[in-house]
């Protein structure tokens, strides 16, 4: 107890530490004021770049150690973190804030207005829109754990999650592979190997499947480009599913088989609360709506926002709603459904968004930026593969791949209403053969690579919470890395690299 009193203290102290030392530093940092807190019409993307161009490496520290934090809390001391996570997310945010806010002033309040509204907001409301809609499907009867029955619970989630999303894939799926294993002591490779091909692999062929992508249909992307990414999709999906299998059959044979019989009379296997698939479609239809329907613009605290996205966002709303309303007690409890998930999600992703600020308006600033050497490194497909893959592991995997499609386009002085209207006409890649490539090399990055960390995508996040609700004793942070991502996915990617690539 002493010595877990003592990690505690020290880890207080570090963060203590690291928050003085970064906000002072920052406060000292020479600034022309542009705004003041009053201005919040005169802000515009032009101050934005100016920004990513004033910021110094060094402003990354608080979201450096929100990482950390993530990474090393729950290994170090896991009953402290369960408890007090929010709080040391809130305090990395704020360490980050108040000196951004006090140098910078309104320029500072209209990047952070700007990354909730446009960003956070939005992104919470769809993860809460199909975490609650899913929840309310329960899959019924009895499901042996075996190596075959695994494989295809996960194909079915795999081949779901382009069309309702990794999280809708994932809330789905991932309790009935956790029953059909419970009495099994080797699990966690299934949890892990369900991340890499449903909460990611499998959202490659849509913009409906994950945020990247649609964020490329919001740009002018159409909806169906996305299908040109099926050969590199099947084949990480196929080589991830046949490793799925032999593993879980190496694990299988390791298992006892006593204690694997089912002594209880067996249930047919159905699907309650089926209606639960109209909400579904009805926040594929609101995603949808708000990427072909444009209205009118209105302005919030300094902040531009379209008509059809909040219309989008209080419709996925009411979807689930609708949803809690009508579906059964009893199903959400056959789920166990409670909402510590998407909480631990949004208390995360809440100081993540904030602390990612200086990072993402470093790479906007592209070449006048203190990240420089990483914009100009980037100049075949294989670069804009690795570099937006390696981004998006640890940064959000959306505004990465926009920072990356828009220099693509400056790299070749394109422009997106030429982009935009080589898509309608149906002659892109035909008109523009070099940025298509440099725009699927970016897509497979970003969406691919979200699985090298649990915080590469949103899903990955709630899948470990569930599988630890169970009673799964899920790797760390690094862990995860160590045993799992690098030595299983990069081997992969490299397959795919020289495949498709070079």
């Amino acid at each position: 107890m002493a010595r877990n009193k003592s990690r505690i203290y020290l880890f207080l102290a570090l963060l203590a530490l690291l928050f003085l030392t970064f906000s002072f530093s920052f406060a000292d940092t020479t600034h022309v004021q542009i705004t003041t807190s009053n201005d919040h019409e005169a802000v515009s993307a032009e101050h934005a770049g100016n920004l990513g161009e004033e910021l110094p490496l060094w402003s990354i520290i608080p979201f450096i150690g929100i990482l950390l934090s993530i990474a090393l809390g729950p290994l170090l001391f896991p009953h402290f973190w369960h408890k007090h996570f929010p709080k040391i997310s809130a305090m990395w945010a704020l360490a980050f804030a108040i000196p951004f806010l006090l140098v910078y002033h309104g320029e500072a309040f209209h990047e952070i207005m700007h990354i909730y509204l446009l960003d956070y907001i939005p992104f919470i409301i769809l993860l809460w829109g199909l975490f609650t809609v899913s929840g309310g499907i329960l899959i019924k009867g009895t499901l042996k754990g075996t190596p075959q029955v695994n494989l295809i619970i996960i194909l079915i989630g795999t081949l779901l999650a382009s069309w309702i999303g990794t999280t809708g894939a994932a809330m789905v799926m991932i309790r009935p592979l956790l029953r059909a294993n419970e009495k099994r002591k080797y699990k966690v490779h299934l949890v892990v190997f369900f991340i890499f091909l449903v909460a990611n692999v499998g959202g490659s062929l849509t913009p409906l499947g994950d945020p990247p992508l649609f964020l490329g249909f919001l740009h002018g992307v159409s909806f169906f480009w996305t299908f040109n990414l099926l050969p590199e999709m099947l084949t990480v999906a196929s080589i991830l599913l046949v490793l799925t299998y032999l593993f879980d059959l190496y694990y299988y044979k390791k298992e006892n088989k006593a204690e694997l019989v089912d002594t209880e009379t067996k249930i047919p296997i159905k699907v309650e609360g089926l209606f639960n698939l109209l909400f579904l479609g009805g926040i594929i239809f609101g995603v949808l709506f708000s990427g072909v329907v444009h209205l009118a613009e209105i302005n919030v605290l300094g902040v531009h926002m379209q008509m059809q996205n909040i219309i989008r966002d209080f419709w996925i709303i009411g979807m689930g709603l609708l949803s809690l309303k009508l579906t059964s007690k009893a199903i959400r409890e056959g789920n166990d459904f409670n909402w510590f998930p998407i909480m631990e999600v949004a208390y995360l992703f809440a100081g993540i968004f904030m602390t990612i600020i200086p990072a993402l308006a470093i790479l906007k600033a592209g070449e006048h930026g203190v990240l420089a050497f990483v914009v100009t490194a980037v100049e075949k497909e294989i670069h804009y593969f690795w570099v937006t893959g390696g981004l998006s592991s640890f940064l959000d995997n959306a505004p990465t791949y926009l920072t990356f499609f828009n220099s693509a386009l400056g790299k070749l002085g394109l422009t997106e209403p030429q982009i935009r209207e080589a898509f309608a006409a149906g002659n892109v890649a035909q008109k523009y053969p070099e940025f298509i490539r440099y725009l699927t090399a970016i897509s497979l990055g970003a969406v691919f690579m979200g699985a090298n960390t649990y915080i590469g995508n949103a899903p990955n996040f709630m899948v470990k919470a569930i599988a630890e609700e169970s009673g799964i004793e899920m790797p760390s942070f690094f862990g995860y890395m160590i045993k799992y991502s690098i030595p299983i996915l990069m081997p992969i990617f490299i397959i795919v690299s020289i495949i498709f690539l070079i």
